[in-house]
């Protein structure tokens, strides 16, 4: 294999060749030993001094989806211009920001890419020091991760906890729809079906065919409020539905602060960085006033027949504090309620031991909910997955429709 007619630089391409998968491995590219040795046959099958081609022959050989072209080309750019441009990278971005041009924003992924340049992992070093973790205290700190309340997390525990929100998978129980599917042990006999083989034989009928109706889980549609005072809940809850919404179809999220805004396109990419920045520009009223009602009216009115059929889920994520004081909330609860096979609120503030409905957003809203449950930290969104795999089951709000 010779690389440009320089036989000497062989052995230094291939090595950085695997440096450059391994720092790709760190920001989140499924890059594969696999793919390095491709990568690396790629390189000598093209000329070593155009720059143009080896990008070309990297990334056809090391991407393999289309959300991942963009973080290459910066790492690309970033490690190849220097192989040790991770340790100056810092430097260079002060250097950048003291220049007088219009603040440009980071291309999605840029944030997770200067993280794996900079914590590349120590050799011997830090291999020792990891092999006198105590197992004891990793366990006790994941105890305490999950009981935690997203509001008094600091950045490091906020991110160990989407770590675990990736992890989370949402189950429904299944339900019959009226759409029948072939079984030759079903319960139903499909004269259609019987009458087709039997012109295959000549009109002889040899046995019946026979059929049952599919299950399959009902449609899920979350409806989360991003005002200030869940801000901070639903930045985090943004994890768990961009999950959710890349584990299964039929999934529909919307955002409503002062206003309605469907998210469910940005939310199926499935690079979370660039989801939460198409989100971003998608969503002009975050952390501002809360209006529920008429939040809810609009979505009565534009999406409810478009995405409440066949038996939906729906997950109302608020406070509760409406900031019209609930004009319009009750009747417009109802209908919600009418439209939807099971109507779920979480609700924060179901943290405190002696939290009572006082406000009138709340009093309005509970009398038509099927379930009031806490959303406030690891442990809450656990329990939700566990709820939701079970039928729902009578009497679940009797108190509080008494205290309501």
């Amino acid at each position: 294999m010779t690389y440009g007619g320089e036989t000497g630089a062989a052995p230094l391409i291939a090595a950085n060749i695997m440096h450059f998968a391994r720092l790709l491995r760190r920001a989140g590219l499924p890059v594969g030993p696999a793919d390095m040795l491709a990568a690396q046959q790629a390189v000598g099958l093209v000329n070593i001094g155009s720059r143009l081609q080896v990008h070309t022959a990297l990334r056809t050989t090391m991407v393999h989806r289309h959300e991942h072209v963009e973080i290459f080309d910066t790492a690309f750019q970033l490690f190849w211009r220097d192989p040790e441009a991770g340790r100056f990278a810092a430097a260079l971005g002060l250097m950048e920001g003291q220049k007088e041009r219009p603040p440009e924003k980071a291309p999605p992924g840029s944030r997770r890419l200067a993280e794996a340049m900079h914590n590349a992992p120590q050799r011997k070093e830090r291999e020792e020091e990891r092999e006198e973790v105590d197992a004891i205290l990793t366990v006790s700190d994941r105890e305490r991760l999950q009981t935690m309340d997203f509001e008094a997390m600091s950045a490091d525990d906020i991110a160990r906890a989407k770590q675990e929100i990736r992890k989370l998978h949402l189950p429904l129980d299944l339900y019959r729809t009226r759409r029948l599917r072939p079984d030759p042990t079903g319960p139903r006999t499909d004269l259609r079906a019987t009458i087709a083989q039997a012109r295959r034989t000549g009109g002889e009928i040899l046995g019946l065919a026979r059929s049952r109706k599919i299950s399959r889980p009902p449609p899920l549609v979350v409806l989360c409020d991003i005002s200030g005072s869940m801000s901070r809940y639903a930045q985090i809850l943004l994890h768990f539905l961009h999950a959710v919404a890349n584990d299964r179809d039929r999934v529909h999220i919307f955002l409503f602060g002062t206003r309605l805004s469907n998210i469910t396109r940005q939310l199926k990419h499935r690079d979370p960085e660039v989801a939460f920045q198409m989100v971003s520009h998608a969503v002009p009223d975050w952390s501002g006033g809360t209006r529920i009602g008429e939040a809810l009216a609009m979505f009565n009115r534009t999406w409810s027949r478009r995405v409440l059929g066949q038996g939906a889920v729906v997950l109302l994520v608020t406070d509760g504090l409406d900031r019209d004081g609930a004009h319009g909330l009750a009747e417009n609860m109802q209908r919600l309620h009418r439209s939807c096979r099971r109507l779920i609120w979480l609700n924060p503030l179901l943290r405190w031991d002696g939290f009572e409905p006082k406000s009138q957003g709340i009093r309005a809203m509970l009398p038509e909910v099927d379930e009031f449950r806490p959303v406030h930290n690891l442990a809450s969104l656990r329990a939700l997955v566990e709820t939701l795999s079970r039928p729902l089951g009578a009497g679940a709000m009797d108190k509080w429709r008494l205290a309501a």
